[in-house]
């Protein structure tokens, strides 16, 4: 399962689905980490840009999955607010494998810029991606897997120079954590359109894109309310190992969709 959990913003809807899924690998992107802090909820602030954040979603997600090895990824640490009280807070993405699974190879990096270490930095601010290689013993073979949160520009989702060379980024990381045969799959939330050239430089190095390509018009929900209604992306390098591929848009429980591979 790959998701953008949205900060935690709908926790009651998105951990029991998280539990009940219980998906062998959950890529997860936009996730906060506040380690200083016992606290449920604190409010990130950002000029007129007011959101409240699950203070430790990743300490929620854990919860949700006993079974699983967690490894939470900074982009940077910034500030959260309990009231007029500032709290440290990181910023990142994480991964969960179902412990049967041996990690037997992991890279983690950047896609754009580096670790801001005090504060969250300008816009497009910095961007992490995290691969691991895994066995699976019941296929009887390895499998990699590499997620990134693209930079968000505030200008829109168009191609950039930034972009072109993020998913280059992305791609390198990918091919350090596999070997040549791997099973490969590679996905995040991108924050590009389906046309665009990141798309291009993962298709020219053989890897096929499944929301599109499986006929999916949206990976994202009523709660998202702007246009353009595509942002996450699942690409894999043998499409004949897929079992079944889907967009989750029941239940919501983030504004964007959970994408499902089924291997």
């Amino acid at each position: 399962m790959c998701l953008n959990g949205w900060g935690g913003k709908l926790h009651e809807e998105l951990l029991p689905y998280v539990e009940n899924t219980a998906p062998d690998v959950l890529c997860l992107q936009e996730v906060v980490h506040s380690p200083a802090s016992d606290k449920d909820w604190l409010t990130y602030r950002d000029g007129d840009h007011i959101l409240p954040q699950r203070a430790n979603f990743f300490r929620d997600v854990c919860n949700a999955l006993p079974e699983h090895v967690a490894v939470f990824c900074p982009a940077a640490q910034g500030v959260l607010w309990d009231e007029e009280q500032s709290v440290p807070s990181q910023w990142g993405l994480a991964t969960f494998v179902h412990r049967s699974f041996p990690i037997i190879g992991q890279v983690q990096g950047f896609v754009h810029k580096g670790f801001s270490p005090v504060g969250y930095g300008d816009h497009p601010r910095s961007r992490s991606a995290h691969g691991l290689r895994i066995y699976d013993y019941q296929a009887g073979r390895p499998l990699s897997v590499t997620h990134m949160h693209g930079l968000r520009d505030l200008n829109g989702k168009m191609d950039t120079p930034e972009r072109s060379a993020q998913a280059r980024k992305l791609l390198d990381l990918s091919r350090q954590v596999s070997e040549s045969d791997d099973l490969s799959v590679i996905c995040g939330d991108f924050n590009v359109e389906p046309d665009s050239e990141t798309l291009r430089i993962l298709a020219d190095a053989g890897f096929s894109e499944l929301v599109t390509g499986r006929g999916f018009n949206s990976t994202r929900n009523s709660h998202y309310k702007r246009p353009g209604k595509f942002a996450d992306y699942l690409l894999i390098n043998h499409q004949d190992a897929v079992r079944g591929f889907y967009v989750v848009h029941d239940p919501e429980v983030s504004d964007h969709c959970p994408l499902v591979l089924d291997l």
